[in-house]
């Protein structure tokens, strides 16, 4: 080899090494730089939660926690931002800078954020708020003390004694939240000016921290076995629901032990979701011993008998050396024995949550081995809660989207119009209300209070109302008639404002009669006289000619149609088509009249049944141009008589809606009466649910099945004028298409209500057993709401796939009563159709659940408007639509890449 060789051979080897020396620090520099994109990945991913930096000037990423702050300018408009004192700086890693800032509120009585979840009300959340003094007004205050609420219940009273100008706390609680926006209040109490350092939300729609009679706070949250002694606590980004752990809890006489092993927390059904650094270690007694305890004492006393519930979590982390060697404990709980348990290598468990009522507010365990077991108890974390009672109602909903509207109109600016507007005590400047449970705002004081422009609408919606001042302002336009409809208002003044034209008769009558103190000095340019009204009737020419004209064509119309009715063409009532637009009466010409004689021959004789119902036999039908029919045939038995089908045909030939079933035609001949219907392929939703269907309904169909039948609901409800009460809402009377497109049909016992604010008496009996409102069976009390819950029972029916009242050997059960017990163990597999075999999406099957279980209180009063369900629902079909498309990208992922590529959540 010569020297050229021999130098072209250094420089290959010379170029080798340095490739792999830069491909050794790439990699590292990658690696690293993958730990910190999971880290930011994490954090921008989490739309479940909302982190505020109280006081911070801008947003930012804390590279110590990895969690994405806020400042609060969008949270709350009041109080002043600052810092601690320089020398108390904290830099403790699981709280981040945070701390560091903060919020003062030297200004009013009660301070509020106002938080609001994109997941919206009906769901369950982790809020914490932080608290840390450091010196920062330099008054070396030794002790400060004020309220914290949540929504309109006082959640805790938050104690910073100063030793050492450290004063530093915490507050948590898991808050399942009826409305969409939760409010956290500092209130205070006069022993020392409120603050906040940091407030957090994190969506924890889980099952197992759920809690129908309260909140729970969290005393002990204890992982076991920490390695790390400088360590005192973790939190997320190992923790997706960002719970803090605390890492120094230690039981009596115990040792610690731990795994370095894989424990595959996403492929289990666990749903608390517990950290894979929590789950590898854990503590087991030391030699010779086969017991672990603890004893746990609230330092949080209340003038109740406090609630526990406790869970244990355990996983089995070290491999036996000896095959057949087995690990079987119970557990003692404040005296109680539960057990005994057997643990599985690397698999999660669970155990509770077991609820306590201790007067004492101790909580005291012990895990003991069994007798045959091998090997002592271990112990890897446990959690004990509080279950915090919240015996306030927030204001009525209505109320608040009213005066929430009335502040935006008026630009109202005020420190003490914040949080609910009735509750705690201290309720907003100028309103009072009354002690219904929720409240109703009965008083508005709003006079000298710089209002300018026309009266607003939202006013009109306080329909509670006793006393309304409006006096002293710049308020412009005319006086709403609508005032003297709304039913407890005694007391209105709109004196000196700018108001013009003239009062509203209806007005002047109530207070005429003395049902209205009205007050209308000071407005210079409004006519009380009843002269306003004939000068306002001098009509152009034009106008006049115009009504004229409109009221000959509306004359002619009524002629034709008795001239129509003595011919026998319309043999039904048209007592309900008075007011019909053009359109409408267009529409009802489509809807055929048909002989006996044609019915006959449509049905081919009646040679097929395809159902049955209280007005008769349902026929298989024909048109000539090969539609097909449904054709309902009177029965000279049936319950249902001349009277229903003649309400049926009224209604149908008025209303249309793509999710109501369309009547094609109609007989009436005598006794001879039958309705005929566009067919519907698939039979009714009662017969697709029962057990012996052929045609199992998807989760996603019976979503879709919801969301149709709402919206035909909603459309009888608010789209109609005056609004229908269908009556008689339940599976059977929901048809569908051959595509499981869902129709409302059977209007034969609804109502149409000309003041669709009322309450209507009904004395003949309605509905279905199971289905039928029990307030309206104890007081004859129609309206809408009835339907509403019917249309509960049919969301519980869509859910479990059980018929409304279950026929069991022990008796009957409502469906509510046999639901109830599961819900409160947060069993949500046992609740779904077990035909479904689990494939759905929890999250949303909880959420369509609750919007059941809110169409169902007692009074008609708590359910919400049918529009508020479809709202909801179309929620519920979209996170389900979502759910299975990332499924579906997630499985076409795996195929393509030929790899597991589930996210590793850690």
């Amino acid at each position: 080899m010569d020297g050229g060789q021999i130098l072209f051979s250094y420089i290959k080897v010379w170029v080798i090494l340095l490739l792999l020396s830069a491909t050794f620090q790439n990699s590292k520099l990658a690696a690293k730089n993958t730990a910190q994109d999971k880290k930011r990945k994490l954090a921008a991913d989490n739309s479940g939660f909302i982190s505020i930096d109280c006081g911070a000037e801008k947003d930012y990423l804390d590279g110590k926690t990895g969690i994405t702050y806020k400042t609060d300018e969008d949270f709350i408009s009041t109080g002043k931002n600052t810092v601690v004192a320089p020398e108390y700086y904290l830099t403790i890693p699981y709280l981040g800078d945070m701390v560091n800032s903060l919020r003062t509120f030297p200004e009013g009585e009660r301070n509020c954020y106002t938080l609001k979840p994109r997941q919206g009300k009906n769901q369950n959340y982790y809020v914490r708020a932080f608290f840390y003094y450091g010196n920062y007004d330099s008054k070396n205050q030794t002790q400060i003390m004020f309220d914290l609420y949540i929504g309109v219940n006082r959640w805790a009273t938050v104690l910073l004694v100063l030793e050492n100008m450290y004063g530093s706390a915490y507050y948590e609680i898991i808050h399942y939240s009826v409305t969409d926006t939760i409010y956290v209040c500092l209130e205070n109490t006069g022993f020392g000016v409120p603050f906040i350092n940091g407030l957090d939300l994190r969506f924890m729609n889980d099952s197992s921290y759920r809690s129908m009679n309260g909140s729970l706070i969290p005393r002990m949250q204890a992982d076991l076995g920490s390695l790390d002694p400088t360590d005192s606590s973790m939190r997320y980004i190992d923790d997706v629901y960002d719970r803090i752990w605390r890492l120094d809890v230690n039981l009596n006489d115990s040792v610690l032990i731990s795994t370095e092993a894989n424990i595959d927390i996403q492929g289990s059904d666990n749903p608390c979701r517990l950290p894979v650094e929590v789950l590898r270690t854990a503590v087991q007694p030391q030699n010779g011993l086969n017991s672990l305890s603890y004893n746990y004492a609230s330092p949080y006393k209340e003038n109740f008998t406090p609630e526990f519930r406790v869970y244990f979590h355990f996983a089995e982390i070290l491999e036996q050396t000896a095959p057949g060697k087995l690990r079987e404990f119970t557990i003692t709980l404040n005296g109680l024995k539960y057990g005994p348990f057997t643990l599985e290598y690397l698999k999660p468990l669970t155990i509770g949550p077991y609820t306590l009522q201790v007067p004492e507010y101790q909580v005291g365990f012990f895990i003991d081995a069994t007798l045959r077991s091998d090997l002592p108890p271990i112990l890897n974390a446990f959690e004990i809660f509080e279950l915090w009672p919240l015996p306030d109602s927030p204001t009525n909903q209505a109320d608040v989207d009213a005066i929430m509207a009335i502040k935006k109109a008026y630009k109202i600016d005020r420190v003490d119009w914040q949080g609910d507007p009735c509750l705690p005590l201290t309720a907003w400047f100028g309103l009072q209300c009354n002690d219904d449970n929720p409240p109703r705002i009965i008083s508005l004081n709003l006079s000298s209070s710089q209002l300018s422009g026309n009266i607003v609408v939202s006013l009109l919606n306080l329909t509670a109302i006793k006393s309304l001042d409006l006096s002293n302002n710049e308020l412009i336009g005319t006086v709403p008639e609508a005032f003297a409809q709304l039913p407890n208002l005694t007391i209105l003044d709109l004196s000196e404002n700018k108001l013009t034209g003239a009062v509203p008769h209806s007005l002047k009558e109530k207070s005429n009669s003395g049902q209205l103190q009205l007050s209308l000095d000071g407005n210079l340019d409004l006519c009380k006289m009843d002269t306003c009204e004939n000068k306002q009737r001098s009509f152009p020419v034009l106008v006049i000619a115009s009504v004229i004209s409109v009221s000959v064509l509306l004359l002619l119309s009524i002629i034709t149609i008795f001239w129509r009715l003595k011919r026998g063409r319309l043999n039904v009532s048209l007592s309900s088509s008075v007011g019909l637009s053009r359109k409408e009466l267009s529409l009802k010409s489509k809807n055929q009249p048909f002989t006996y004689v044609e019915i006959v021959s449509i049905t081919n004789n009646f040679q097929t049944i395809i159902g049955e119902g209280g007005f008769g036999k349902v026929y298989l039908g024909n048109l000539k141009d090969g539609c097909q029919v449904a054709v309902k045939l009177l029965s000279q038995s049936s319950r249902q008589g001349y009277k229903e089908f003649l309400a049926e045909v009224q209604l149908l030939m008025i209303v249309h809606h793509k999710n109501l079933v369309s009547l094609v035609g109609y007989c009436n001949e005598h006794e001879n009466m039958a309705l005929v219907y566009e067919y519907m392929a698939n039979g009714n939703l009662k017969e697709q649910l029962l057990e012996n269907s052929t045609n199992m309904l998807s989760w996603r169909e019976r979503l879709q099945i919801a969301v149709d039948s709402a919206h035909g609901l909603e459309y009888l409800h608010n789209g109609c004028r005056p609004p229908i009460v269908h009556r008689d809402l339940k599976s059977s009377n929901i048809l569908l298409t051959e595509n499981l497109q869902a129709k409302i049909a059977d209007f034969g016992l609804s109502k149409a209500f000309a003041n669709e604010g009322d309450s209507h008496v009904i004395t003949d009996a309605a509905g279905t057993p199971g289905y039928i409102d029990p307030e309206f069976q104890e007081t004859g009390n129609l309206n809408k709401k009835s339907d509403v819950y019917s249309f509960g029972i049919l969301l519980c029916e869509l859910i479990t796939g059980q018929p409304p009242i279950i026929r069991g050997p022990k008796g009957n059960t409502h469906i509510l009563h046999w639901v109830s017990p599961l819900i409160e163990r947060g069993d949500i597999q046992s609740i779904i159709d077990p035909r479904l075999q689990g494939v759905f999406n929890t999250n949303c099957a909880w959420k369509v659940l609750e919007i059941a279980l809110s169409c169902v209180p007692p009074t008609s009063i708590q359910r919400p408007d049918m529009s508020d369900i479809l709202g909801e629902l179309k929620e519920c079909l979209a996170m389900e639509m979502s759910s299975e498309m990332s499924k579906r990208d997630s499985v076409e992922m795996s195929l393509v890449f030929g790899t597991d590529i589930t996210p590793n959540l850690r």
